[in-house]
This record gives structure tokens, sequence and C-alpha cells, in this order.
């Protein structure tokens, strides 16, 4: 898909990763992590292993001057024995970037483009940063280690529902603790 300019700072592109932008892209993510108390430190090889296996449904940066400011990645899920499912994560912003619309953006664009291919999608994450794009906790949806309000869904078909275990690619067992 062409690059896209959208909302958030000026000049601010959402483009498919290149080959080009790994070394970039892990570095962000690492950034970004460290300043989350919940993350494991494994997220950027999380993504790797992704890439690797072809199993990222999308990866999407966002570059500013053609520096790799955020990224966002997106693989094949199922809920409760339901596949079609995108799981969103992760999502990371470069510190310098915070609060400054880049992750919404590329939330945005993520959303549109699963829509087109996918039931709907599930995330882990904080409630508070992502129900303002619709996600949302249900009765009876879980992910294996992680506390239920931190599940979050969302269908994007009347007929999608998101009750049962997410499953999602072996990648993100680094996200366990042994």
């Amino acid at each position: 898909m062409k690059s896209k300019e959208m909302k958030g700072p000026s000049g601010l592109l959402i483009r498919d990763e290149i080959a080009a932008d790994i070394p970039a892209i892990s570095r962000t993510i690492t950034e970004a992590m460290r300043l989350l108390a919940q993350a494991s430190g494994t997220e950027a090889a999380i993504v790797d292993l992704l890439r690797a296996d072809k199993a990222l449904a999308l990866s999407l940066v966002a570059t500013l001057k053609r520096q790799v400011i955020g990224h966002l990645a997106a693989s094949a899920a199922s809920v409760g024995g339901q596949d079609g499912w995108g799981l969103i994560g992760p999502l990371a912003v470069a510190p310098d970037w915070h609060r400054q619309g880049v992750g919404s953006v590329l939330m945005a664009e993520a959303l549109r483009r699963l829509r087109a291919t996918c039931r709907g999608a599930v995330l882990v994450g904080s409630p508070a940063y992502y129900n303002r794009f619709g996600f949302a906790a249900f009765p009876g949806l879980g992910a294996a280690g992680y506390p239920p309000e931190v599940v979050l869904a969302l269908p994007f078909h009347g007929r999608a529902r998101a009750v049962g275990e997410v499953t999602y690619h072996p990648a993100f067992a680094l996200d366990q603790p042994d």
C-alpha cells in the first residue's frame, strides 16, 4: 500500500515497513517499552520472530523526515477457536514523540486495514489507552497469563463474538515469565 499522510505531527507518514527499517524498528520498540512497567523487554524480539515466520499481517512504521518514530505490528489470532482476528501488538512510539498523536495515527491505519480482512482486533494493553479506539474487555474473554481486564477486543462485525481464549503466534511466549 502507498504511504499515507495523516493527522499527527506535520509530515508524519504511515507506511509498510521495508527491510532498511528493521534496525530502527527494533530500536524504537526497545526505547518505547523501557518506559512501561508492564513491558517484558522481549517486544522487539517478538516482532523479529513474527517477521522471520512471515506471520506479520501488518508491520506499519510512522516516519517523520525519513526517520522511524513509531511502529505497530499485527498478526493472526483466534478468539474462542474462531479464526480471523487480528492481534495488535506491540505498538511503540519513540519516547520523544509520545503524546503527539503518533500512536493514534498508527492505530487508526491498522484498524482501517484490519477491518477489510478480519472479524475484529484483539490486544493486551491498558484499557485507559485503548478504550479510545473502541477496545473493551468482554466477559469470558481471556489470554493465558494475563488478567482479564487487560485483554481487550474490538469486534468489527455484528456476528464476531469476543468470548473465549485468545490464541496467538508462539513468538509471544517470549513475553511470558518462565
